[in-house]
């Protein structure tokens, strides 16, 4: 390969297939989920504080991202950005409801590594989740703040148990509520072929991993695995909202994939 073929390489910005779905669900009064699918954004934040406050926060959430002049201006995003952006968006929430409401958030931001290539940044906030799908591999990349979390880490009780565990709802981190508010932060470089899901725990509550991989795998598209996902959660009970983001990477050469590495900024 010849100098001006890596530059080029390393430089090519991806090709996305984006899909997108939220429903209230077969239980709840309003959907309190909200969602920024937008280049080089793609976040999922789930509202929660009661009656109507869940749906401002995630809202004023997504809405803080989606006004970050840092994060899709002409340079790629740090982890730092990410961080500030993050941390900007919970002191919105703070400052609109008085710390009585807060939402998890589960993003990933596009960007590059250290070798100019493209990447993704994945940050999450409470029990929302990013998986990644390449080939016959789907990984879940962030790791839950919660209660249960905390339980399986130590061994007390089993990933399948944490699905119906009457804890499971518990996060101990989200924004806007008074609590730490900071993101696990993660660096994935972009491949051909891949694709991120991007959810709120309403999908998998419903739905376990292995039916997860199947139906994004299965979507030709992806809106098509979007829609299916939602669909299936619902079918499955419905008893929370549901949110997905489907994003398809295509266009950026024949890197291999690599394992999504930690970020620490500090």
């Amino acid at each position: 390969m010849t100098g001006g073929d890596e530059v080029s390489r390393r430089s090519a910005r991806p090709v996305l297939d984006v899909g997108s779905a939220t429903d209230r669900g077969e239980v709840r009064e309003l959907n309190e989920d909200s969602l920024l699918a937008r280049e080089p954004i793609f976040a999922v934040a789930d509202g929660m504080g009661g009656h109507e406050a869940g749906e401002v926060a995630s809202a004023l959430c997504v809405e803080s991202l989606g006004r970050e002049e840092t994060l899709s201006g002409g340079r790629a995003a740090t982890a730092l950005d990410v961080i500030l952006a993050i941390r900007r968006a919970d002191w919105a929430i703070r400052d609109a409801t008085g710390a009585r409401a807060g939402t998890t958030l589960a993003a990933a931001f596009l960007a590059e590594d250290d070798d100019g290539a493209p990447a993704w940044i994945v940050a999450n906030v409470g029990d929302s989740r990013v998986y990644v799908a390449l080939e016959d591999e789907f990984v879940q990349i962030t790791v839950d703040h919660s209660e249960v979390q905390e339980l399986v880490a130590r061994g007390e009780i089993t990933q399948e148990e944490a699905r119906i565990h009457p804890r499971r709802n518990v996060v101990t981190r989200a924004l806007g509520t008074g609590f730490d508010a900071d993101p696990d932060l993660w660096l994935l470089r972009a491949v051909d072929g891949q694709r991120l899901l991007i959810c709120s725990d309403g999908l998998t509550t419903e739905l376990e991993d292995g039916e997860i991989a199947e139906l994004l795998k299965e979507g030709e598209t992806a809106q098509a695995a979007a829609d299916a996902l939602v669909r299936a959660a619902l079918e499955a009970g419905g008893r929370d909202n549901v949110t997905v983001i489907v994003v398809g990477v295509e266009g950026v050469g024949e890197q291999a994939g690599e394992e999504p590495l930690p970020v620490s900024e500090g």
